[in-house]
């Protein structure tokens, strides 16, 4: 955890006052969520202040906040196309059998199954999964190939499809709902 001098974090501040509710706007505009535009404006400047030391900004803020936050609300919107697409590939029949009785039976698996896994891949798996990150951020994060990733995928898609009784998307879904 980054712990900020006075300084920097009355900057921070003076900036979050500053260019808030404009950045919300923004990101409304892309995401169409209210909500979830101020969760986006507040994860970036999180995510500025702990960088803040770090960052050199050649344009104004005003210009690096609007294209960070522009990036975060595509991510998101990304994000929920993704989970859409498994939600429609999901096969209605197998999705209609399941009652209130059996969830909370799958749930209790899906963290034994992901605790069978070995620990990097696992960890690589969560951060796409659940985290939303893509191979090459993962890659980056834990200073590993992309083609690592890409392996660590397969094997971690492999050994769910083989320990799940139902259709392996079901379970992702399950597992993206349990976890979050």
């Amino acid at each position: 955890m980054k712990f900020s001098s006075p300084s920097n974090t009355s900057n921070t501040e003076r900036l979050f006052k500053e260019h808030y509710s404009l950045l919300c706007l923004y990101s409304f505009s892309v995401v169409k969520n209210q909500e979830v535009a101020k969760d986006i404006v507040q994860d970036f400047f999180i995510s500025y202040w702990q960088k803040e030391d770090e960052l050199t900004i050649t344009n104004s803020f005003k210009a690096y906040a609007t294209g960070a936050v522009k990036n975060l609300s595509l991510r998101y919107l990304e994000q929920q196309r993704k989970q859409q697409r498994l939600l429609q590939q999901l096969p209605i029949n197998d999705y209609e059998e399941i009652t209130e009785e059996e969830t909370p039976i799958e749930k209790n698996k899906i963290p034994e199954l992901l605790d069978q896994l070995p620990e990097s891949r696992r960890e690589i798996f969560i951060s796409y999964v659940l985290e939303g990150m893509s191979y090459a951020e993962i890659a980056a994060y834990n200073d590993i190939s992309i083609n690592t990733v890409k392996t660590q995928m397969k094997r971690a898609y492999a050994f769910l499809r083989t320990k799940s009784t139902k259709d392996w998307l079901h379970i992702l879904l399950i597992v993206t709902t349990c976890i979050k």
